[in-house]
């Protein structure tokens, strides 16, 4: 039975389990759980997933979900996958949980909070608070030089100083992409000072191309609707909003 892959590809990490998929070529099948129409909270998708958050698998009769999970799942159990994407070496395999867990509380925190209190918020009927926006920044910023001057520590391009992208690279660059939706100066102001970490992006890139670019589309085109309708905004009273259809 084909794995099913419940997710929305405004989430940061939906984007990084579509695109491990075609790069290992998993054959799967994509469900659309849309979140601006709280498509999470069903009573269909919270039987796939309680917790109702996308990312969500299906293999079988096996459900699982939080996307780390299901990365490690993935190149566990599907062959072909290539070692470096979550090596047998019992002791990279835990330098790569390391970078996991940092994850969550530092950089995906961060990140999401500064987006949601930016820009997104209004578009999504969430009023923000630029306290928050603020508080988010600083750590988001920390969190950046905390990957510049230690993660990306070694001779490799990637995390933990390998020459080949893991888990772990995809699952933070996915998160940094968010930050594509912000306007322009507040994007530069951010990722400006980081130069190690921008060129770690692009490999990561170049590493997952075609399908990091085909996954990330719906980013820009978000980015660009949001932009205009705040622009037009400005001098009306309308409020921003995602697209219905992308």
């Amino acid at each position: 039975m084909k794995l099913k892959v419940y997710a929305d590809r405004m989430s940061q990490p939906s984007r990084a389990i579509l695109i491990f998929c075609k790069v290992n070529g998993i054959d799967f099948e994509e469900i659309k759980i849309e979140l601006q129409k709280r498509k999470q909270f069903s009573p269909e998708f919270k039987e796939i997933n309680p917790m109702g958050k996308v990312p969500a698998i299906v293999d079988g009769k096996f459900k699982l979900f939080e996307s780390h999970a299901i990365l490690i799942y993935l190149a566990c159990a599907f062959p072909g996958v290539a070692d470096h994407w979550y090596p047998n070496d019992l002791f990279k395999r835990a330098k790569i949980h390391s970078v996991l867990d940092w994850h969550h509380s530092n950089l995906r925190f961060s990140s999401a909070k500064f987006v949601l209190n930016t820009i997104l918020g209004t578009a999504l009927g969430i009023p923000m608070n630029p306290q928050t926006a603020a508080k988010a920044e600083k750590l988001l910023s920390v969190s950046l030089q905390t990957i510049e001057s230690f993660w990306l520590k070694g001779n490799g391009r990637f995390l933990l100083g390998s020459n080949q992208p893991s888990i772990a690279d995809l699952s933070l660059v996915c998160e940094i992409m968010q930050l594509e939706v912000l306007y322009e100066k507040d994007r530069i102001r951010i990722l400006g000072p980081h130069k190690k970490v921008q060129q770690w992006i692009e490999d990561t890139k170049l590493a997952t191309r075609p399908h990091f670019d085909e996954v990330h589309k719906i980013l820009f085109k978000i980015k660009e609707h949001l932009h205009k309708q705040q622009s037009a905004g400005a001098s009306s009273d309308t409020k921003p909003t995602l697209p219905s259809k992308m």
